[in-house]
């Protein structure tokens, strides 16, 4: 590929490959979370509090779990996704549920145009912005949706994770937003040895250019924080020390892996 302009396209047939492995997979134990159990950690419930009765939009919804498990929480849910795959599956298990949820499909930077609402909280979780090649566009977006003295809040893997090669032996990437990462990849991370076959487009964002994005955009931080764990057994050569919590075996507690962000709308 000569350049990412198609990036969209590339990334929508990779995502939407990936959807039905996803929710068929142990790693994201569908079947629990239908009979109940929330996929929501407690990195973003402790930043969440009580969420009753808050219009809160999900980006980068993937296939709805965690935009579902808002909505038992009391919110109304709007979630959205590029994968029309992912959208029709959370469409689906949302009427199952009989839960206070909507999805649409669409580009995060082309939802102004197709989305007229306000909210009282943005939420965006694990494996989100990497996809976006330009942050600022990103935070305007989120601007746009908050209403006055609204909430965002962030959970992602920390930049520092993606430097390094597979196994983490080596660093491999540029901390810094330097180029597109353009790879083909086999399998998942939620199951590492489906026969997928992918391209991926993706961008690595260094805190620095979030932090500034947001705060260009009229947020205002409110929590910052770092944590030496993943959630989420969802990379190689990892142990779990406590229950719930990986990290990177030779690394021990050494590197972040995580970080959260709680940001309010001026």
């Amino acid at each position: 590929m000569k350049s990412t302009n198609d990036y969209l396209l590339v990334n929508k047939q990779t995502w939407n490959n990936k959807t039905e492995v996803h929710v068929n997979s142990d790693f994201y134990n569908n079947d629990a979370f239908l009979k109940g159990k929330s996929s929501l950690n407690a990195i973003e419930v402790e930043l969440l509090g009580d969420i009753s009765d808050k219009k809160i939009l999900h980006l980068q919804c993937h296939f709805g779990q965690d935009s579902l498990s808002l909505a038992r929480l009391g919110a109304t849910v709007t979630g959205v996704d590029l994968s029309d795959n992912a959208i029709e599956k959370a469409t689906s298990f949302a009427k199952q549920l009989d839960l206070k949820a909507t999805f649409i499909c669409a580009d995060i930077y082309s939802l102004p145009t197709i989305l007229d609402e306000k909210f009282d909280l943005i939420f965006t979780s694990y494996g989100t912005i990497g996809w976006l090649p330009d942050l600022d566009k990103w935070a305007k977006v989120v601007s746009h949706f908050l209403k006055p003295n609204g909430t965002f809040i962030m959970a992602d893997f920390h930049p520092v994770v993606w430097m390094y090669d597979d196994d983490f032996e080596v660093v491999f990437y540029n901390y810094f937003n330097v180029e597109p990462i353009i790879e083909n990849e086999t399998g998942t991370y939620a199951d590492r040895y489906s026969n997928i076959e992918a391209k991926t487009i993706t961008w690595n964002h260094p805190i620095s250019e979030l932090l500034n994005a947001l705060i260009s955009n009229n947020l205002v931080l409110n929590q910052f924080n770092e944590f030496d764990y993943s959630p989420y057994n969802c990379f190689n050569k990892t142990e779990e020390f406590e229950k719930g919590k990986f990290r990177i075996s030779h690394f021990e507690n050494k590197i972040p892996m995580v970080y959260s962000i709680l940001a309010t709308k001026k």
